[in-house]
């Protein structure tokens, strides 16, 4: 009995992958391919919630962050769905949070 969808064991990786079409073509791609599609909305909600934050002053430092998301989507793949998961709601979370408070302080977002 699955967890939710297709995640059958929180404590797996996400069975899913890009280079696949999420399991729609019948080809096993090796192990370092394998970015399911909890990682890539946890890739997202980071790449969102970090444009609800101040710029950095330093462009370096701002380019850094730009591709943290993508950096670490990449890293945490292999990861247990459970955990990508929990940072992908957390994430979600976070930005409602930002938001309401952005909102209350009228802090123009986005």
């Amino acid at each position: 009995m699955p967890f939710y969808g297709w995640i059958h064991d929180l404590s797996d990786r996400d069975p899913t992958s890009v280079f696949n079409v999420f399991g729609l073509l019948p080809w096993d791609p090796p192990s370092f391919l394998l970015i399911g599609a909890w990682p890539i909305i946890m890739g997202i909600t980071m790449f969102i919630q970090q444009k609800l934050n101040p710029t950095p002053p330093d462009p370096i430092q701002a380019k850094i962050f730009m591709f943290f998301p993508v950096f670490l989507t990449v890293i945490l793949a292999p990861f247990p769905a459970g955990l990508v998961i929990y940072w992908s709601f957390n994430n979600i979370f976070t930005m409602i949070q930002q938001y309401i408070v952005q909102r209350k302080m009228t802090i123009k977002t986005i």
